[in-house]
């Protein structure tokens, strides 16, 4: 009996790995992305993650970021995205990765909360310049009742190099290949019995790089809001990813056996409609959601909000009214949510479709440079048409590329914008950062965010309706 404790005692310490030749285990997540600040679902998040935690005591809560920009109890509070940050703590999450909207924050606003989290920021292909005193790491090891996870993490770069968000919010910080960064973690392999990728590249790149990462076990993914049914095999590696705002949040299980995983496991858990809640946690919301003045009616909804399309349009007149501008323009990223029913529009409602605090730029334009403007932003916004106010637009692409090749503007009498006379635009300065031309008037701030004009607007208005508002046509 000795002996044989000796050797096997000798064989862990030589292997260094937390699961043994023999031992079947299991590793348990709960994993969360793109929450964008839905404060009121986080009781019931405490709840699901309590529960679990009740089963398996090793459970690792993660979040494939864009945790922040979409609640203005949040974004708006004191400390910006503080509430966030307190009801994650609260709830015991273990890791979140940098989403783009982390980077809405700024450096010295990120830099805090990253400070005030009881959990890693995990971002491999970020690096800080010291002056921010950022402490984002690429990776970390857990043990998680003797297995060793190491888990790295990775952010999407948009068009211009950098993650989606306003690139003054990105000066002086080093941004990376994700792929290209992330084989540099290899060594995970064999150091861990599990290596996790907390990603927020999106579905499709999760897809892509999956046949270059045969090292990692499993990918945690958020950034394009798809709702998958649990998990999916693709190259032999297992992938999760949920709709964006909690709509639920996927409980993994890996089953280890003689160190390797093999069986892998996904269930979705209902968060928005769920009854059971954390009270402490909703003490905690509560206790944030105390600003009246949120609750404001703006203006009344008469017929729903049925796309996008409607909601920008709704926007781009209010850049054009309250501006006192001929034309405006609106990048769809900027547009934050889809639908709106029939009822009270109020300063939350306003500043959760449009959170940025982005500033309104006035500009003298051409025709000619409001086109080239407009296809700058169509190429850095994900190839999406901007909205636009005061005019339409017919546009054709190139089904293989996805390139704009022809662009047409009217204006409302249905007569084709003069290329060469000067018009008065209004769009917000996210827009004008990422449409950069050679225009002659780099533009100038109005002394108001976005978000006030559109607030202004509904207000000026008492009643709106854009069902049907169709401004943009593809050919």
């Amino acid at each position: 009996m000795f002996l044989k404790r000796y050797v096997l005692a000798s064989l862990m310490l030589l292997t260094g790995l937390g699961v043994q030749a023999g031992e079947k285990k299991e590793l348990h997540i709960l994993s969360a992305n793109d929450m964008h600040a839905a404060i009121e679902c986080m009781p019931r998040v405490g709840f699901v993650a309590d529960s679990l935690r009740a089963l398996y005591p090793n459970l690792l809560v993660l979040s494939a970021g864009d945790n922040r920009s979409g609640e203005p109890l949040n974004d708006m509070y004191e400390i910006p995205a503080y509430p966030m940050v307190a009801l994650m703590n609260i709830i015991g999450f273990n890791a979140t990765t940098l989403g783009n909207h982390e980077f809405d924050s700024g450096q010295e606003g990120l830099a805090k909360l990253v400070s005030m989290s009881a959990f890693p920021t995990l971002c491999a292909n970020v690096q800080p310049d010291a002056k921010w005193n950022m402490h984002v790491k690429p990776y970390q090891v857990f043990d998680c009742g003797g297995i060793k996870v190491g888990i790295v993490g990775a952010v999407a770069l948009g068009a211009m190099g950098i993650p989606e968000s306003h690139p003054k919010n990105t000066v002086d910080i080093k941004f990376t290949d994700p792929l290209e960064t992330l084989q540099q973690y290899q060594f995970l392999r064999k150091e861990c019995d599990v290596v996790l990728f907390l990603s927020h590249l999106g579905f499709e790149s999760d897809v892509k790089v999956s046949k270059d990462l045969p090292w990692v076990d499993i990918i945690v993914g958020g950034h394009s809001h798809t709702q998958l049914k649990g998990g999916e095999m693709h190259n032999g590696l297992f992938i999760t990813q949920n709709k964006n705002r909690l709509a639920c949040v996927t409980h993994t299980t890996l089953t280890l056996e003689d160190g390797k995983v093999v069986d892998r496991q996904a269930e979705n858990i209902a968060i928005r409609g769920g009854k059971n809640e954390n009270k402490v946690v909703r003490a905690l919301v509560d206790y944030f959601s105390q600003n009246p003045a949120f609750y404001r009616v703006l203006a009344q909804v008469d017929t729903p909000f049925e796309c996008y399309e409607e909601l920008g349009n709704m926007m781009c007149d209010a850049y054009v009214q309250e501006g006192h501008a001929d034309l405006s323009f609106q990048n769809p990223g900027g547009v934050r949510y889809e639908t709106k029913p029939v009822g009270g529009f109020t300063v939350a409602d306003a500043l959760r479709l449009d959170p940025f605090q982005n500033e309104a730029i006035e500009l003298q334009l051409t025709g000619k440079e409001l086109i080239d403007m407009m296809k700058k932003c169509y190429d850095n916004d994900n190839q999406g048409f901007p909205y636009v106010g005061g005019m339409k637009v017919d546009y054709t692409v190139d089904p293989a590329t996805k390139a704009l090749t022809k662009v047409v503007l009217y204006g409302e009498d249905g007569k084709k914008l003069n290329l060469k006379k000067t018009y008065k635009v209004i769009t917000n300065s996210y827009t004008v950062a990422i449409s950069t031309t050679n225009r002659k008037d780099p533009g100038k701030g109005i002394g108001k965010i976005t978000a006030q004009l559109v607030m202004d607007y509904l207000e000026h208005q008492g009643h709106v309706s854009y069902q049907g508002s169709r401004r943009i046509f593809r050919h």
